[in-house]
Order: structure tokens, then C-alpha cells, then sequence
């Protein structure tokens, strides 16, 4: 019932927001709610496509409970890599790949060309509105600059262009899967957390969220936040031989990922559930001192990350941001994160909302276990999704831009009864397949 009402919610915006396109031109969306066009289309990876997808749904659930830990971790992301490059490359080589960092809209754009680092981050927030001179293109002037200097490093290092550039994004991305199943079993307990994190792990594997996991920005932010909550459920719990160091590293982690994305603060929404489960606030001071060197560079470097953020938002609204309707994406993003989690996740989220009333609850006695820790977690990513939702700075292209929170959302499948867990990773899988055959996406 949870998942038939996401695909009446999904239905309804598609509907509204394609009446909204031909008579008022406010979205700036080609197919609404998703940020794609129309394109009925086969590729070279089609067929990879489709046997991973068999694959995953006929011998997922048996290789997740079966491999000793260390290897699942290994396959998880093995899995996750050939799915993520097989779903890209439906689209073809240049469409797919090479060219998706490289459009006006992208950071090679300004990568390659920055000369003095010193003067690109003494004038940064001098070229993010459109009137100012040379303004930057909109993901470049959209972000903090840690997000446009990552790949001009790798410009540097010599791996030019776009090829290298969606190369490297995909792998990064690809190792989300691992940092989720660690950290659901990490806050779960020895036992109960590896089994959830065994039971979810096909679904974080075959998520339909690959198809935007492929050569998306946001992809190597999620990467890099699914780390830092990682290496702080580690710490917290103290499941790392040296929780002090695990806790500096999530904080150099977090650190980055303020520089990376501006949005990307709510991440402490989930870090908050993480240290809610473990019942600890322990890791905070090492955290905070772990994050402290990025705000020390950057702001002697001549960047002030509220300076940005303050002129950002007056650039959000010079362009489509202040034309979209929030009337109409404040539902309808979440609508089409539908297409992002999967019909599998949206069940599990029914059984979610259950479940989380006793795990808070029986955090007054002890830390959270199995499924009372998994269902905090959850909530925390649930959480940030809503903020992002309301603060009326998301309007369009959420399926992209949250994937850092959504994608913690995956695992609340590790709830679906065992009887119907094929049929559900076998929806997941189609579900993936059809965005990527039936629609061009884009970002």
C-alpha cells in the first residue's frame, strides 16, 4: 500500500507539473517532475544492464547471507561499480560518460583553466552572482570551491578531461555501498547490525539511484558523507582500534564536505541520529577538531564559507531557482525520489515509521540494536530530506542533489518480509532500467 501510494504521489506531480509546464513555463523541467527529457534508446550497456540486473535479484539475497563479511564488503562494491558504469553506459560512451562533466553547466567548465590558486579563492564569491563579470556556470558558482578544485587536482595530476574526470566520480560513488552496510552494522551490534546490514545489502547494491550515481558531482559528495557518518558510527560505537583517530578522520571528512556543498551541512542531521543510536556524544570534540583545518585553509586562503553561502542564495534566485514554483516542488520532490529509492524503499519505510517509536524509547535503557538503530538512522536521513525539502533552496533536480541523504534511505528495505524480497529487488532493478531506456537524464 506504502509503495502503490509513492506511485500515485509520483503519477499526480507528473501530471500537475507537465499542466503547469504548458501553460505557465515556470518549471525549467522537460519531463516533470524529473530533471530528463523523453528518449526511448538501447546502448553498449544495455546488455551488462540486464544481466547484472538478473543477476542481483536471482543470487543478491544468497551471496549477501552467505560470503564471510570482508568479502560481501568487496562484492557490495564490486556490485555496485558494474551496476553504476553498466547504467551510464546505456547511454553510450560520450553521452553517457565523457561529455556529462563537460557541459556549460559543469565543472570542467572552470577545472583546467584556473591558474593561482590563491586568486581563484580570494575572488571566488566575487564571480557567483550572473551580473558579475565572468560569472561562473551554475554548478561551479552553485557550490563551495573544494567542489570544482577536486577535479581541477585531477587536471593536474594529469588525468584530463572528461573521461577521467567521470571515471574517478563513479569509482568514489561506487563505494557508498560499502560505507552503508559498515555503518548500519557498526551501529546495529555485533550480531543483529550484521544481519540488517546483510539484509539491505542487495538493495543498496541494485538501488535505482545508480542511474544518477553515474557521473553526477553529487554522487562523490554522497561518497564522501557516507564516510564521514562511516567512520563516526565507528567511533561512536567503538568498533575502530583507535576511536579518537576514527572521529578526527570523520571530522576531516565532514570538514571537506562542507567545501564540497553548501546543502550538504544537513549531513549533521544524520550524524545526529548516528550518535543518538550509539548513545554517546564522545567522537564530537575529535570530530570538530578534524573539520577545523578546511574553515582554517579556506577562509586564510581568502574563502568565507558565509560569504558564499549569503551570495549563493541571491544567485538561487537571479535564475530558474527564483521561477519554480514552490507550491509545486515542495511535494513533488519528494515525488520524484521515488524514481531514486525504489518502490522496495518506500515499503520499508512503512515498516520504518513502526518500528521507530520503540527505538526511541529504548534509548532511555541502552544503544540502539538491529532494526531500532537502522529505523534511527532512517530518520535522521528522512529528517534532512525534509529540511532541504522546506527550505525552498531545493526546487527541481532533487533526484541528483539528495543523493547524500536519500541514499540512507536505502536500507530501511533490510525490513521487507524474506518471502517477497526478490520480488522487491527485482522492481528495483526494473525500475533503474526503465529510467535509463525511457528517459535522457540530466544535471
Amino acid at each position: 500500500m506504502a509503495a502503490g501510494g509513492a506511485v500515485v504521489l509520483f503519477g499526480a506531480a507528473v501530471g500537475v507539473g507537465h499542466w503547469i509546464r504548458n501553460t505557465e513555463h515556470t518549471l525549467h523541467v522537460n519531463w516533470p517532475p524529473l530533471y530528463a527529457h523523453s528518449d526511448l534508446h538501447v546502448g553498449p550497456g544495455t546488455p551488462a544492464a540486464l544481466v547484472l540486473a538478473g543477476l542481483l535479484v536471482a543470487y543478491g539475497p544468497v551471496v549477501a547471507r552467505r560470503l564471510p563479511w570482508r568479502r560481501l564488503l568487496w562484492a557490495a562494491w564490486g556490485g555496485s561499480l558494474a551496476w553504476i558504469w553498466s547504467l551510464a553506459l546505456i547511454d553510450g560512451w560520450e553521452r553517457g560518460v565523457a561529455r556529462r562533466l563537460t557541459t556549460r553547466y559543469e565543472y570542467l567548465q572552470v577545472a583546467g583553466e584556473i591558474g593561482d590558486l590563491g586568486a581563484f579563492l580570494r575572488t571566488f564569491t566575487d564571480h557567483i552572482l550572473l551580473d558579475s563579470p565572468d560569472n561562473w556556470p551554475p554548478h561551479v558558482a552553485g557550490h563551495p570551491p573544494g567542489a570544482v578544485l577536486t577535479y581541477e587536482f585531477l587536471h593536474r595530476l594529469g588525468l584530463e578531461g572528461g573521461g577521467w574526470a567521470a571515471a574517478w566520480t563513479i569509482l568514489a560513488a561506487s563505494t557508498t555501498a560499502v560505507a552503508l552496510l559498515v555503518t548500519v552494522r557498526a551501529l546495529g551490534g555485533e550480531e543483529r547490525g550484521e544481519e540488517t546490514a546483510r539484509r539491505a545489502a542487495p538493495f543498496v547494491v541494485a538501488a535505482p539511484a545508480a542511474v544518477w550515481l553515474g557521473v553526477s558531482a553529487d554522487g562523490y559528495f554522497a561518497a564522501v558523507a557516507a564516510w564521514a557518518l562511516a567512520l563516526l558510527a565507528l567511533a561512536a560505537t567503538r568498533r575502530a582500534r583507535a576511536p579518537r583517530v576514527t572521529a578526527v578522520g570523520s571530522g576531516l571528512l565532514f570538514g571537506l564536505l562542507c567545501h564540497l556543498s553548501y546543502g550538504l551541512v544537513l549531513t549533521g542531521l544524520m550524524a545526529l541520529a548516528v550518535l543518538a543510536a550509539a548513545r554517546t556524544a564522545r567522537p564530537v570534540p575529535y570530530v570538530l577538531l578534524g573539520m577545523a583545518p578546511w574553515f582554517a585553509v579556506f577562509t586564510a586562503a581568502g574563502f568565507w564559507w558565509f560569504d558564499g553561502y549569503s551570495t549563493l542564495v541571491e544567485r538561487y534566485y537571479q535564475g530558474a531557482g527564483g521561477l519554480r514554483p514552490y507550491g509545486y516542488f515542495v511535494w513533488a520532490n519528494l515525488a520524484v525520489n521515488v524514481l531514486t529509492v525504489g518502490p522496495a524503499t518506500v515499503a520499508g519505510l512503512r515498516r520504518t515509521a513502526v518500528a521507530l517509536p520503540g527505538a526511541l524509547s529504548g534509548l532511555r535503557r541502552a544503544p540502539a540494536a538491529g532494526p531500532a538503530a537502522l529505523a534511527l538512522l532512517v530518520a535522521g536521513a528522512a529528517c534532512a530530506v525534509l529540511t532541504a525539502d522546506l527550505s525552498g533552496m531545493s526546487k527541481a533536480e532533487t533526484e541528483r542533489i539528495w543523493l547524500p541523504f536519500t541514499l540512507w534511505l536505502l536500507p530501511a528495505a533490510a525490513l521487507l518480509p524474506d518471502a517477497a524480497r526478490r520480488y522487491w529487488l527485482a522492481a528495483q532493478a526494473a525500475l533503474a532500467l526503465a529510467v535509463n531506456h525511457l528517459f535522457f537524464t540530466g544535471w
